[in-house]
């Protein structure tokens, strides 16, 4: 069995969620289609402007602005208590990669969560080009306390499974999220990966 295929029999999919690859049927929604129990947030809860960013783990133009803009974006807006920023999950091929890797990102906890999301998205070259990513992974998680074990129990999580389906479902029907990466910030979608300059004017005008 290959290490894909391996990844999505770990996942246990839903019934009404087939593969759970990219989202097209309609969103089970929470009772608070603004928020979600899964959602992380990264800066102080109360900052005036909100960005929501909905993105892959295995989307290229995600790994980049990771890598490039986001950086830029946290040292001027979210560290400075200006904005803060929700992460959240929307799935792109190949499917089992995508969830899997999102899972891990929610399984290291609320405090390394941000942490080891970071360490997939500026890893994504190695692990997914890798005949072996889970196994890279699992290396990559050991730097935030996760064994292999946790990793596998991880990736047999049916709820998690679901809510970040749930979630990016939700996303594709409020706001129109179509793809990766697309941000809002204060309710406005900027869609793609653009440059600082962008971003920085669109969060001034949200001021």
């Amino acid at each position: 069995m290959t290490v894909l295929a391996r990844l999505f029999a770990l996942i246990v999919v839903v019934a009404a969620a087939p593969a759970l690859a990219v989202v097209t049927a309609a969103p089970a929604m929470a009772a608070d289609a603004d928020s979600f129990a899964i959602d992380r947030v990264l800066g102080k809860a109360d900052a005036p402007i909100t960005i929501i960013e909905y993105a892959s783990t295995t989307c290229g133009h995600c790994a980049n602005f990771h890598k490039t803009t986001l950086p830029e974006i946290k040292t001027n807006w979210i560290d400075t208590g200006k904005a803060k920023l929700i992460y959240r999950d929307f799935p792109t091929g190949p499917a089992g990669l995508s969830v899997g890797a999102s899972m891990i990102a929610h399984c290291s906890g609320p405090d390394r969560y941000f942490g080891v999301l970071d360490l997939i998205m500026k890893n994504q070259d190695k692990w997914m080009r890798d005949q072996n990513p889970l196994d890279v992974l699992k290396k990559l998680v050991r730097f935030a306390g996760m064994t292999g074990d946790d990793v596998d129990a991880c990736l047999k999580r049916q709820d998690l499974a679901k809510d970040i389906q749930d979630r990016a479902q939700a996303g594709a029907k409020k706001y129109d999220v179509e793809s990766t990466p697309s941000l809002l910030i204060n309710g406005k979608l900027i869609v793609g990966a653009r440059d600082y300059a962008d971003f920085d004017k669109a969060l001034k005008a949200a001021k």
